[in-house]
């Protein structure tokens, strides 16, 4: 059976703008890769109701997972839920359930439970909560779209509790060649060596390091074996 395969959607002005660098893309991929799962798209939209709607219903219908980050705090530009909710055609409230979580955080945190609070309990209908080890103020799963904070210590626990629960698929492994020649100098010989192994993904990332220049040429499958014999055969093709 194929690995199942996962889309991320970023959400937010501030990382359009370039206020804030997003690291979560980065942490999500990697976390897939060793759990098995094929991250196969990523986007970025801004706060926009009928924005991130449209990309929801896209994604969720493309792939067997959506993992979202941003977009459910406290604020009046914090939507995501909103959009979610509209996506799946459900409707949202402030749950039981998370209210009573965050009535007893802040409870015991000494500050009020206020309206801009109780904003981060309104879930959608149908959802299960995402633990929130870290600030309490959970996530949610509707279907196959997992939506989680946009702040990475929080979004990186909360994607390790969601990750628990889905099936592993075979982890992505890879092999490198780091080899001081240009990516020109190699480019024929080793698109001719990827067409004869269509079952490896392989891919050539040229790097200049202090002052020299190289080409990293990298090559993906699922069987430990079979990337090594790969790696010997290419060595050997490139220095014929």
């Amino acid at each position: 059976m194929p690995n199942q395969t996962a889309a991320m959607l970023v959400i937010g002005d501030e990382i359009l703008s370039g206020r804030t660098r997003d690291s979560n893309m980065h942490h999500l991929a990697l976390a897939l890769t060793e759990h098995g799962l094929a991250l196969t798209e990523a986007r970025v939209v801004a706060d926009d109701h009928a924005a991130i709607v449209a990309a929801i219903n896209e994604l969720r219908a493309k792939y067997d997972h959506v993992f979202t980050s941003g977009g459910i705090g406290p604020t009046h530009d914090d939507i995501t839920a909103d959009a979610v909710a509209a996506a799946f055609g459900v409707a949202i409230t402030h749950r039981a359930d998370a209210m009573a979580l965050l009535q007893a955080h802040y409870d015991r945190q000494g500050l009020p439970f206020n309206e801009a609070r109780q904003r981060m309990a309104r879930i959608p209908d149908t959802a299960t909560l995402i633990d929130n080890p870290v600030s309490v103020a959970p996530g949610f799963t509707v279907r196959n779209v997992h939506v989680m904070a946009g702040v990475p210590r929080i979004f990186e626990a909360m994607l390790a509790g969601v990750l628990s629960g889905i099936t592993h698929g075979v982890p992505l492994l890879s092999r490198t060649l780091r080899l001081e020649r240009g990516e020109g100098d190699i480019a024929t010989t080793f698109a001719a060596f990827a067409a004869e192994h269509p079952d490896l993904q392989m891919g050539s990332y040229p790097f200049n390091s202090n002052g020299s220049f190289g080409t990293n040429l990298v090559i993906r499958g699922t069987d430990a074996a079979r990337l090594d014999a790969a790696l010997a055969a290419l060595e050997a093709r490139l220095a014929s």
